[in-house]
């Protein structure tokens, strides 16, 4: 099979899975709770709430990625945080609103909708996940400390368009030099099935959309955890680049050229 209809037969068993795994409730007669198959650290299923409002719908997760994070002993509410966190969630065209991630939706672009904020879950949930007390600094953070260290040119928190029409979010671009292609990276704080798979899917729907050659990478947190091979290997299989944070200078020539 062809890397090209290998790469379509995935996006549409996602798309598959999605409609299959996806189950509505109606609450109070003006909300529906929406229960998606996406897993969060808890291997709990996320789960969004809609509701009709001024000729559109709004989409909200009631305070849910935030609370669970503060419940667990991060601290979200210093400045630098407070930055990040604001834009990450710009990148997905979704607000804070109360400690709500919240976004307005239309008939026309409720899907779209409905996939920038589980996405925007996903990545605040996955950027913010070991950051408690104990912790000095995110995961995050520490990749741009080494990106800034080797003097490695870069674009944070990059949005482009999927062929499926959704927009994808990606934490750094490396532009294109004369040895290099462009080079897509993604920190990924805590390696599983769900949070691999997440990016699979980011990296499967904009390639084709991409300059020729467009690389990705996924730079993976191993000191907090061991990374599984069955990670390492879903990674590898869609020509995703998968470095452990301990082999991070196995790759600095490449990046920085």
């Amino acid at each position: 099979m062809s890397m090209v209809l290998e790469i379509e037969k995935l996006l549409n068993d996602y798309r598959a899975w999605l409609k299959d795994k996806t189950t509505l409730r109606e609450l109070n007669g003006s909300w529906v709770e929406i229960t998606t198959p996406y897993l969060d650290r808890h291997n709990d299923a996320l789960q969004i709430y809609a509701r009709a409002e001024g000729g559109g719908y709004i989409l909200t997760d009631d305070s849910y990625t935030v609370h669970d994070l503060e419940a667990s002993g991060c601290n979200l509410h210093t400045e630098k945080r407070q930055d990040l966190l604001k834009m990450t969630l710009n990148g997905f065209g979704v607000k804070l609103h109360n400690e709500a991630l919240e976004v307005p939706a239309t008939a026309d672009n409720f899907p779209l909708r409905k996939h920038s904020l589980i996405q925007a879950m996903l990545a605040v949930n996955d950027l913010f996940y070991l950051a408690k007390p104990v912790v000095e600094s995110l995961f995050f953070e520490d990749v741009v400390d080494w990106l800034d260290a080797n003097e490695i040119r870069y674009t944070p928190k990059a949005k482009f368009t999927g062929i499926s029409g959704y927009d994808q979010l990606f934490d750094f671009v490396i532009p294109k030099s004369r040895k290099q292609p462009e080079r897509i990276l993604q920190a990924i704080t805590r390696p599983t099935r769900e949070t691999a798979q997440s990016f699979i899917y980011a990296w499967a729907d904009t390639q084709k959309v991409r300059s020729p050659g467009s690389k990705a990478y996924a730079v993976l947190n191993d000191v907090e955890q061991t990374i599984s091979g069955g990670v390492m290997d879903a990674l590898r299989n869609y020509q995703i680049y998968p470095v452990p944070w301990s082999a991070r200078a196995e790759v600095v020539t490449e990046l920085a050229a």
